[in-house]
């Protein structure tokens, strides 16, 4: 019976989300309006609509609760009620390897194609490993944090403390299960930022020098302002985004982090902006791009129904625009921080070819951050520079 009311809720959900809107927005308010459903239901019914999502757009034919199923199947290795309700013996094999469970499946639904469930491998950059990525899908990334400097002890023994098994990645980076309530574990949320792997990689392209003039030219939440910061603390510091919401929350997770010295500005970046910074040089700039975000979809897979490849179009030519109208505030010689959360050539190595190409920017280095290898984002970043006159 429990399985079957799960199942109930599940298609209930489905048959509301509206699919431009991402999970995380709509569950809360689904949760909202059915308070009868406790924490146990609510974390059955989430786990079970973001395991449908994960199944990406394999076996588009089947019928709703069969793919459920499936995707139940590939993403847990443990059994649960539901699956040893629906499908007993496919929950006697949860402890199989990926590969084995994708044999199973395949010869249960001849139709099936790994290669279905992220449609668009021909398109990914050079050096990502299409099968270990699509594979990925398949398994919830981890929460990662970054430890302050000087404060790995006090978090370690909080985790201790708590019970959390984590993984110290080095660099004072730590991952923790999906899902771990970090806010009911620390009474003092300065210790560390909640940052991915692979974000937290990008700042070794960065290297500030002290006294260094930096743009944060997307700072969003200003994760890769903290990464500067906490590299060189007597840099000064420009931080823009075209939100002038996201710009406010910023302030106090700076203050949190002791960064005081920095600049907030609104600006779209898609816009001549020479009447806000005619007077600026700086020594870098962080180029965070607006992109796909095709990197991230192992923790959003419900964006893998909504895709449209144009969309990569559309991004590569708003990515071009922007790098056209932030480098002219670089001095020669200093470096262009370019990154995406994507995983797709035309927003990453495409967009460096015309930074080098059209632009006249020097390729210092390119990197893939293939965080489907840690459980984390996968990412791409590269360090260029205009070249001296």
């Amino acid at each position: 019976m429990k399985a079957i009311n799960q199942l109930k809720t599940f298609q209930r959900i489905i048959g509301e989300y509206p699919v431009d809107t991402p999970l995380s927005k709509f569950l809360p308010g689904f949760y909202r309006q059915n308070k009868q459903m406790g924490s146990t239901d609510r974390r059955v019914a989430s786990r079970l609509v973001y395991n449908y999502f994960r199944l990406g757009q394999a076996l588009p034919n089947l019928a709703t609760d069969e793919r459920l199923i499936v995707a139940e199947f590939l993403c847990n290795t443990q059994s649960n009620s539901f699956l040893l309700h629906f499908k007993p013996d496919w929950a006697a094999c949860i402890n199989f390897t990926i590969d084995d469970k994708l044999t199973l499946i395949k010869s249960a639904y001849p139709a099936f194609k790994l290669e279905d469930v992220f449609p668009w491998t021909s398109q990914i950059s050079v050096g990502i490993d299409k099968d270990a990525f699509l594979k990925s899908f398949f398994c919830q990334p981890d929460l990662f944090i970054r430890v302050r400097n000087g404060y790995d002890h006090l978090v370690k023994a909080e985790l201790n403390k708590a019970g959390v098994v984590f993984k110290d990645e080095g660099n004072g980076c730590y991952a923790l299960p999906n899902g771990t309530r970090l806010e009911t574990i620390f009474a003092k949320q300065n210790w560390f930022e909640v940052q991915d792997l692979s974000s937290q990689q990008t700042g070794d392209f960065f290297r500030p020098q002290r006294w260094d003039n930096w743009w944060d030219a997307c700072a969003a939440s200003g994760g890769k302002s903290l990464l500067l910061h906490e590299d060189e603390p007597n840099i000064k510091l420009v931080v823009s985004d075209i939100r002038e919401s996201v710009l406010a929350n910023l302030d106090e997770r700076f203050q949190l982090a002791g960064l005081t010295k920095y600049q907030k500005k609104v600006l779209d970046l898609t816009t001549n902006i020479d009447q806000t910074l005619h007077d600026y040089e700086f020594d870098g700039i962080i180029l965070d791009a607006p992109c796909s975000g095709s990197g991230t979809w192992g923790r959003t897979p419900e964006m893998i129904a909504q895709f449209m490849p144009a969309k990569i179009e559309f991004f590569q030519r708003l990515q071009k625009g922007i790098a056209q109208n932030v480098v002219k505030y670089l001095k020669p010689g200093k470096p262009l921080i370019y990154i995406t959360c994507s995983a797709f050539k035309g927003e990453n190595e495409d967009v460096v070819d015309y930074l080098v190409e059209e632009l006249g920017l020097k390729l210092e280095e390119s990197k893939v951050l293939k965080g489907y290898e840690h459980k984390a984002d996968t990412m791409f970043v590269a360090r260029l520079s205009p070249l001296a006159p």
